[in-house]
């Protein structure tokens, strides 16, 4: 069984979405862990900002079906098929780590460079798994959040609730 760790953000309708994606993700994978929810400002566009969490779960699927599968989670809530890398979207869901699997593996990225790039991606893995480590850095997720520089990445992590519980 595998162990990954999804990031999950949405800036058109974020609530619902974010919402949609946790149903969505529990229907494929059960049990999940899962960070708070933070708002951030859109990063290569002009956009509304966006919510982002992240989530970690266990699953028997190869990475070539989570990735097909998650896909076509993102196809149901409204991602057009084409859609730019940098343009709003009602959710988007990305593999962050499958296991310590390092490379470009059945065309994804692993672990995914925004780990260590932007803030709103690197503080709710640190929050849902701080003791884990990045599989090519080598250092946990807590140590490089705690040295992360945020420059002008201002993330705030905000109230959120999924069925009946806070999350957040």
């Amino acid at each position: 069984m595998a162990r990954v760790y999804l990031g999950l953000g949405s800036n058109i309708e974020r609530e619902r979405y974010i919402t949609a994606g946790l149903d969505a993700l529990e229907d494929l994978f059960g049990e999940m862990e899962l960070s708070p929810v933070y708002e951030s400002a859109a990063i290569g566009f002009d956009g509304t900002a966006f919510y982002n969490m992240a989530v970690g779960v266990n699953t028997d699927l190869t990475l070539a079906e989570m990735a097909k599968r998650l896909r076509d989670i993102e196809y149901e809530h409204g991602r057009p098929k084409k859609a730019s890398r940098f343009s709003s979207r009602q959710l988007d869901i990305d593999i962050l780590t499958y296991d310590d699997l390092v490379g470009v593996i059945d065309g994804v990225e692993l672990p995914r460079g925004e780990i260590l790039e932007n803030a709103f991606v690197l503080q709710p893995l640190a929050d849902v798994a701080p003791d884990e480590v990045h599989p090519s850095d080598g250092r946990n997720y807590a140590v490089l959040w705690e040295g992360f520089d945020c420059g002008k990445q201002i993330i705030s992590r905000i109230e959120f609730s999924w069925r009946g519980r806070s999350i957040s």
